[in-house]
């Protein structure tokens, strides 16, 4: 990455992404403070929070507005509280030892931001209409001019803002991939001055594999649609394993490609994991974690959530005081933190396909020194039998989830349901 620092925390990390308005029926900053012990039992280490900064009023969608639409990139949006209120909520979450990303929308503004009045050159104009120009196909924001350098200073001192005033640990980036790179890797660099951030790019490393240059960290955008292409109508295995070929080409040992079944447009858009992946979104949870790379949980996937959250009104949580999925999190979590195999891009962790000895399996070896996490998966709607025969695999294993052991040397097979899964931790030689 050019020479940039990385924090080393993110290695062993998972994200949990907090959409605040949804939250719960207050949908506050001190709403949200009941719920960091839980998060932390549950093992979570870092969260991002989607945009706090206020909504544009001026051509706003439904009644709230978008997150992504700001008016002004240094103060806090009132819906939640205040900045004292936000203060406290991540003070008292980096006390008990989380990591805090805010999303950073660089790439457009709502109509009435105060740049609009204060610093109108900061923005494209529209030649047909003598306007600001509005954003490919969403009418509630427009773009900003980054061949300015007043504007990638004005946006760079506004980043810095946050790291100072709030301590925040890093930014997921919006639309990454819609700003000039040249742009990042200046962000970058200047804010490295005052910390060591984690950078989480929205760009497809497949697409857009330049703007590692930039990032820590990117979206599988083209894992999550194969994917569901694949649970809905294909079936192809084997296109599966050519999209994972891609980022293991273009990630290398040396860059972060993050996982997930959803997040706040997923959601909202195109449907709860539910949804999109049916009987397959578990197995795909558990290859988020222990894949080469760092997972993403969306807010409410715990429960588990299986509605659709509006974006632009109030359609809280459905919390029910009880989440199944808690201990499946808990146990993933767990096992991602504890067990160096697993850290994120580390050189020294091996990531090992196996032979499965069964049409349509996955079976993968992490490795790491003496640690290693063996995980087989399913992607099929029929049962399947896994034969342990790979020489590479031996010594005793535990299955995380139930303490099963296993002795692949000994030639244990596995009996996996349809769509079903393992994860074995190596516990002696």
């Amino acid at each position: 990455m050019n020479g940039h620092k990385t924090a080393e925390w993110i290695q062993s990390s998972s994200i949990y992404e907090v959409n605040l308005r949804q939250y719960s029926r207050e949908g506050s900053f001190k709403a949200f403070e009941k719920e960091l012990a839980r998060l932390k039992d549950m093992g979570v280490t870092t969260l991002w929070f989607m945009p706090l900064t206020p909504i544009s009023e001026k051509n706003k969608k439904g009644s709230l507005g978008s997150y992504y639409a700001c008016s002004d990139y240094t103060s806090v949006n009132p819906e939640f509280g205040s900045a004292a209120d936000l203060k406290n909520l991540l003070k008292q979450a980096r006390a008990i030892g989380f990591k805090i990303l805010i999303d950073w929308v660089a790439n457009h503004t709502g109509w009435d931001h105060v740049w609009t009045v204060e610093h109108p050159g900061y923005f494209l104009k529209d030649t047909a209409t003598a306007d600001f120009k509005m954003a490919s196909g969403m009418e509630d924001i427009i773009e900003l001019d980054y061949k300015n350098p007043a504007l990638r200073k004005a946006m760079i001192d506004a980043m810095a803002f946050w790291i100072n005033e709030f301590e925040i640990d890093g930014f997921r980036c919006d639309l990454a991939f819609w700003v000039e790179l040249g742009f990042w890797l200046e962000a970058r660099r200047e804010l490295e001055k005052i910390k060591t951030l984690f950078w989480l790019g929205e760009f497809d490393p497949v697409d857009n594999p330049d703007y590692y240059q930039a990032f820590d960290a990117a979206y599988t955008w083209s894992w999550m649609h194969k994917t569901e292409t694949f649970y809905k109508t294909d079936h192809q295995f084997g296109l599966l394993l050519q999209v994972l070929k891609q980022y293991r080409s273009v990630c290398a040992q040396k860059y972060i490609p993050v996982w997930f079944t959803s997040n706040h447009d997923e959601n909202s858009w195109n449907g709860t994991e539910f949804e999109k992946y049916g009987e397959m979104a578990s197995l795909l949870a558990v290859f988020s974690f222990t894949w080469k790379g760092m997972p993403l949980i969306y807010s409410g996937q715990e429960l588990p959530n299986k509605k659709r959250l509006q974006f632009f009104e109030k359609d809280p949580l459905e919390w029910t005081g009880n989440c199944e999925l808690h201990d499946f999190y808990k146990t993933l979590n767990a096992l991602k933190k504890r067990n160096p195999a697993l850290r994120a891009s580390d050189p020294a962790a091996e990531h090992i396909e196996l032979d499965s000895n069964a049409e349509n399996c996955l079976v993968y070896l992490r490795k790491n020194g003496k640690f290693e996490v063996l995980t087989v998966l399913n992607f099929s709607n029929a049962p399947a039998f896994v034969k342990m025969e790979d020489a590479l695999i031996h010594g005793r294993f535990v299955n995380i989830f139930n303490s099963l052991e296993m002795y692949p040397a000994e030639g244990d097979g596995l009996e996996l349901p349809p769509w079903g899964w393992f994860v074995f931790e190596k516990v002696s030689a």
